[in-house]
């Protein structure tokens, strides 16, 4: 008898032992991903496009395929089915991604200076079809990896530890650029940039071959018609994209505006989002914590009137001074934003059925990425089309209109749709 209590606590800790070892990987793997990520987006991103020589729609044209081609994500959730391992197929396609986003800083050493913009998007777009199918799998995996209980809380000291290095890192990143202007600033981002990627890659090697529950379905029509036919995932899936193409037609397109039109320099920026990065990293820990109490819908709802506020807050730069508004408006979005992604995070890979997790995280990549891909599409062209128009309503115009409509959105169908939920 005491043999078998003995057993039984010994598989117990051992459970627990594996259980504490995925979770450090799993942050650790976190650590150079979210290094090399931040210096590659946001105002970096908008400011090596504005070096290669691009307009502002072909600005939101990148900042918008990165959605769009989640649309994939569905036929991966399919395929990924007939795998007997997801581990190193996750290697291979994260590496890929990886490497080939890296390969975007070669382009001015590789091609003619008319061809910079489009050897860019060449990379770019590559990089993230890759990812489309390195998403699906890592979505997959990091669902298994950490257990139910402590989904909430883990998740939430995981990304206000990643946040805040990649706040330190956004602030270096920017007084790099300030210093070293132009080709010279670039070329050491991407070195440090190069160096995550290979660290992050190996990490990636030390992931568990954790066996994962196949779909009750074999053939690809019925496994996607059940996220369909689900309406409680369905109808809160559908406002959520609606909500999040009206957010991109502005927030994506914010550094252009402090770039172009308010000639703001990098290390005012780089200071102004590492400000919403504190924030957005303060907010986690609450969140979680209030993930403990209300459901992952309810706490959503929530979020939207924080960051439709944010939006707003742009249309007071008429009466106020310009700086305190930017640092007030960017507080605001990172406690929105941050309790947005991580709760709609926790919706995909804690509110669905474990055995068809993988369609319904795709369905709801699909979905929210056509429309977060339209989003800064349109506004990109729009800041074009209004190019002519007085300069306040390319500042903040556009958020002011974008604002007021989300409210009203929010006040209606998101009241119904994820409050009452």
């Amino acid at each position: 008898m005491r043999g078998i209590v003995k057993m039984r606590l010994f598989n117990k800790r051992r459970k627990i032992s594996q259980q504490r070892r995925h979770l450090t990987i799993a942050t650790l793997e976190g650590v150079p991903s979210v290094i090399f990520q931040t210096l590659l987006g946001g105002q970096f991103l908008t400011g090596f496009l504005l070096y290669l020589g691009a307009n502002s729609e072909q600005i939101g044209f990148v900042l918008a395929i990165t959605t769009f081609v989640n649309i994939a994500q569905l036929a991966v959730a399919f395929l990924i089915q007939r795998l007997n391992s997801r581990k190193w197929p996750l290697v291979f396609f994260v590496g890929m991604h990886r490497l080939l986003w890296g390969f975007t800083g070669l382009v001015p050493f590789l091609f003619s200076q008319d061809k910079w913009v489009q050897a860019f998007i060449v990379f770019y777009v590559a990089a993230f079809l890759f990812n489309t199918v390195g998403a699906v799998l890592w979505n997959s995996t990091i669902s298994d990896m950490v257990p139910p209980k402590v989904r909430g809380r883990y998740f939430g000291i995981r990304n206000t530890m990643l946040n805040a290095l990649g706040t330190l890192f956004m602030f270096l990143g920017g007084m790099i650029l300030d210093h070293y202007p132009g080709s010279q600033g670039f070329l050491y981002l991407y070195i440090i940039i190069w160096i995550c990627i290979t660290a992050n890659i190996i990490v990636f090697f030390f992931y568990p071959d954790i066996p994962f529950e196949r779909s009750t379905e074999s053939k690809f029509i019925p496994m996607l018609k059940k996220p369909l036919r689900d309406s409680s995932f369905m109808k809160p899936t559908l406002f959520l994209a609606s909500f999040l193409f009206l957010q991109n037609l502005v927030v994506p397109l914010y550094s252009y505006v402090m770039l172009e039109l308010l000639h703001i320099n990098y290390q005012t920026i780089s200071l102004i989002n590492v400000t919403q990065t504190v924030f957005m990293m303060a907010s986690f820990y609450v969140w979680g914590n209030l993930n403990a109490r209300y459901s992952n819908r309810r706490l959503l709802f929530w979020t939207l009137p924080v960051i439709a506020t944010s939006i707003l807050l742009w249309g007071t730069l008429s009466i106020f001074p310009l700086l305190p508004i930017l640092f007030t408006a960017q507080m605001i979005f990172g406690v929105g934003v941050g309790g947005f992604n991580q709760l709609a995070f926790n919706f995909m890979i804690g509110d669905t059925p474990k055995s068809e997790r993988p369609m319904y995280t795709a369905m709801y990549s699909a979905i929210t990425g056509v429309a977060s891909f339209f989003g800064p599409l349109i506004g990109g062209k729009v800041y074009g089309w209004i190019d002519h128009w007085p300069n306040w309503t390319q500042i903040y115009g556009m958020q002011l209109v974008v604002g007021i409509i989300m409210i009203l959105l929010m006040m209606s169908l998101g009241r119904r749709i994820l409050r009452d939920a």
